[in-house]
């Protein structure tokens, strides 16, 4: 039987013995006037999510949702604020423990290879997104919301709002991460270079357009074959368009724990 695990913010619900729990409309008013504040939603609209999540919850209410992320301050406030909001309104309990990152990635990488179910859901790097989409061990959102989950996905949650959503995106168009918090995407490159006349005539010569910083992926390709494979040496040193991480090594810093 293949095992899945839930990625990112989202986790599904694992039933374990616990007390009874009662979903709570008048602590969902608390949480709402006290902490869920501001909002692009009216108090009205809020409360009528509240109680979507109150009705919703109901078949499931004492079951227990294991949930793993590295420490940094947004998962944090979810583990100690959100987790007792959620077990509050909707009477599911969220254990949110947190580690740091190399060890949830072998957290990931040990449910994936041994089937064990460690978590329920993880938050692990969108970096993952192509591990996800071809092992098919991660739950695949955009079915699985359309389909058995359409019940439980709230009927608010617009996808559009989410900010780097095609990070999360496999290359067969389906959802596998949902993001909870999103690092800065930032285009490194080395200025002095695109500068250099000499460079910028080849590569208008050979590409027809201006050397700068690349408005869409074809225009990265563009500058990455240039230099690796037509300047390919700059004061004597070889040099490349492009570098990813493929294995340990200083300049990759954090990504290497």
């Amino acid at each position: 039987m293949r095992s899945y695990l839930l990625s990112a913010a989202a986790a599904v619900a694992v039933l374990a013995h616990a007390p009874s729990a009662v979903a709570d409309m008048a602590a969902a008013e608390k949480w709402v006037d006290e902490e869920f504040q501001p909002s692009s939603l009216s108090r009205e609209d809020q409360l009528a999510e509240m109680q979507w999540f109150i009705d919703a919850a109901k078949p499931f209410a004492g079951m227990e949702i294991n949930v793993l992320s590295e420490t940094i301050p947004t998962h944090a406030y979810e583990s100690k604020v959100l987790t007792k909001a959620f077990e509050e309104i909707t009477g599911i309990k969220v254990n949110h423990q947190l580690l740091g990152e190399g060890e949830v990635v072998q957290a990931v990488q040990t449910q994936m290879q041994t089937g064990r179910n460690l978590y329920d859901g993880y938050v692990n790097d969108s970096d993952l997104i192509g591990t996800h989409a071809r092992l098919q061990l991660t739950y695949n959102l955009t079915d699985m919301m359309a389909g058995p989950w359409k019940d439980v996905t709230n009927p608010g949650l617009d996808l559009d709002d989410f900010i780097g959503i095609s990070f999360t995106t496999g290359p067969d168009g389906k959802l596998y991460q949902l993001p909870d918090q999103q690092f800065a995407n930032l285009y490194w490159f080395r200025k002095d270079w695109f500068d250099r006349p000499d460079l910028q005539k080849r590569f208008k010569e050979k590409y027809g357009y201006d050397l700068g910083v690349p408005v869409n992926w074809s225009a990265y390709e563009d500058i990455a074959d240039f230099f690796t494979n037509d300047v390919k040496e700059i004061d004597g040193v070889r040099v490349y368009g492009h570098m990813d991480y493929g294995k340990r090594a200083p300049d990759l810093g954090w990504r290497m724990t």
